[in-house]
């Protein structure tokens, strides 16, 4: 958490605020985020032109000609559009000045978030070379997943949680989509037929979209980069709703572990 619609979410909050504009500078009260953040980044991004803000899985990239701004939030960071003079508060930790006198601010309680610099080709740097297709785009589809689960005794959970498979789906929605499908989050992938891959790969990209249009979920720390929460938390039928009425069936929503993350399934309804 914050996962792909969250990052989504801010990336459609700040693009029109942002490209076609220019960096003046940058503050850093705390560099020690995930990986340092670069001691000389106000002075590399003085004067550079913002020609776009896109997004890699869970990874904002801010496209400056020369280079490319690396930007995540980790497990607890945000954004916010603010004026240059607004005080900083305990946490905001960068501060990306514009030319608008606004500020970008990244705030990340926890420090698991980046704030980094790379230049050449952006797809090349370790962070992002190795990641598999977006979910939300058509190189994603049920063939593939059908492909890439051949022979894997990982449960489909596991799999969908693989950045190398499929990028930045996160545990909120394979849970949820799992749900939506009635696949059972711990079945082996490789014994999932085509046809069921297929209603998976769309059940993913509707509740992304899904998650996307409620403004993401507001769980812990996010907020959009105007502070307002996302709402699709209130849209969930399984995560985090252990014990409680499945919202099909009636049966209890039970638990479970898988690697370091919680899963969530109706028992009737998931085989």
């Amino acid at each position: 958490m914050p996962e792909l619609p969250e990052v989504e979410v801010t990336r459609r909050g700040i693009v029109s605020h942002l490209e076609g504009h220019h960096f003046v500078g940058a503050t850093l009260r705390n560099p020690s985020l995930r990986w340092p953040v670069p001691h000389d980044l106000g002075h590399t991004l003085r004067g550079l032109k913002i020609n776009a803000v896109t997004r890699r899985g869970k990874y904002l990239l801010f496209d400056c000609g020369n280079g490319t701004l690396i930007l995540h939030l980790g497990m607890s960071g945000s954004l916010r559009l603010l004026p240059a003079a607004t005080p900083p508060q305990k946490h905001d930790h960068v501060d990306l000045i514009l030319d608008t006198g606004m500020i970008l601010r990244f705030k990340d309680p926890r420090r698991f978030g980046a704030v980094l610099w790379a230049t050449g080709d952006v797809t090349h740097h370790a962070l992002l070379a190795q990641l598999g297709p977006e979910p939300l785009t058509e190189a994603f589809d049920g063939r593939l997943l059908y492909e890439r689960t051949r022979g894997r005794r990982a449960s489909i959970k596991d799999v969908l949680m693989n950045s190398r498979i499929v990028v930045g789906i996160g545990n909120i929605y394979a849970n949820e989509a799992l749900f939506s499908t009635g696949i059972s989050p711990l079945t082996p992938a490789g014994r999932i037929s085509m046809r069921r891959y297929e209603k998976l790969a769309q059940a993913i990209k509707e509740t992304l979209n899904l998650s996307i249009e409620a403004g993401g979920s507001s769980l812990r720390d996010f907020v959009n980069s105007d502070g307002s929460p996302g709402y699709f938390q209130q849209q969930y039928w399984v995560y985090q709703r252990n014990g409680q009425p499945c919202r099909k069936c009636g049966t209890a929503i039970e638990q479970t572990r898988q690697g370091q993350r919680s899963s969530f399934y109706c028992p009737h309804c998931q085989r």
